[in-house]
């Protein structure tokens, strides 16, 4: 179970970036002030990113602990932890750990264990992603199948992203990864489905997956699914295809105007 949780923590995150846009076509606009930009769609998608670099910082902290279980300090280079019997508080020291950017600031966790799904939950108290801070909560469940051919991962946010020029992103609602694995990387499926809103500039942003987003191992880009993303009010589908390894996805206007964007 300890393999399959850093592997699925490790995936997710991979999949939440994966949803990022670089471009997009110009036909079929609507009028100008109505559009959904590709800016804002990163700008919904952003928290994952930085909240996936501190996210793998405690899935090392949270499998080392879930075996040792003790009340003794972990000291190391990059960080400090006193464990109990519910959890931990981890202590940064402004460190890269596992690729990420430098990390640095304080997160407490608690937890609980079972044989088939783990859960627990991080508290963010100006935790620093290189120069973004982060401030709040992310609670996590974790589920594998009988046979651990499968697994669904859920978080749930209440948090509040700080970026260097001082704007901040506030994001809260749930998320659920799944994976499924194959005999193959064509074979090994992970999907991404939930419901959370995003807060930034003045705009409410609120997302909801129609049909689960989906894609596999061997492809870069999600291959199906679609999601509706509502600003102020206006609601766009995006679609992400037909099943087709492509990196190409369509946004739906209410009125029908519809705009092929490059993922």
């Amino acid at each position: 179970m300890k393999k399959l949780t850093q592997r699925i923590l490790s995936i997710a995150f991979i999949a939440s970036i994966l949803l990022g846009f670089q471009s997009c076509s110009e036909d079929a606009m609507p009028s100008e002030g109505e559009e959904l930009t590709q800016a804002e769609l990163q700008t919904i998608l952003s928290t994952d990113e930085i909240a996936g670099a501190a996210d793998t910082a405690l899935a090392e902290l949270f499998t080392g602990s879930t075996a040792a279980k003790t009340s003794t300090a972990k000291e190391g280079d990059c960080y400090t932890a006193e464990y109990s019997e519910t959890g931990f508080v981890a202590t940064f020291n402004n460190c890269v750990l596992n690729g990420t950017d430098n990390v640095n600031g304080t997160v407490t966790v608690t937890y609980e264990v079972g044989e088939e799904a783990s859960s627990f939950t991080a508290t963010y108290q100006d935790f620093y992603v290189g120069t973004v801070k982060i401030n709040g909560t992310r609670s996590y469940e974790i589920t594998a199948s009988g046979d651990q051919t499968s697994i669904s991962f859920t978080v749930v946010s209440d948090m509040s992203v700080e970026m260097e020029d001082g704007s901040i992103v506030s994001e809260n609602g749930s998320k659920t990864f799944g994976i499924a694995f194959g005999d193959s990387l064509e074979t090994t499926i992970f999907t991404v489905s939930g419901n959370w809103t995003v807060e930034s500039d003045g705009n409410t942003y609120a997302v909801e997956t129609l049909e689960d987003l989906q894609g596999n191992a061997s492809c870069e880009y999600l291959t199906t699914g679609a999601m509706t993303v509502s600003k102020n009010g206006l609601a766009v589908t995006v679609d992400f295809g037909n099943g087709e390894c492509d990196n190409m996805a369509t946004l739906i206007y209410p009125n029908g105007a519809t705009q092929e964007i490059t993922l």
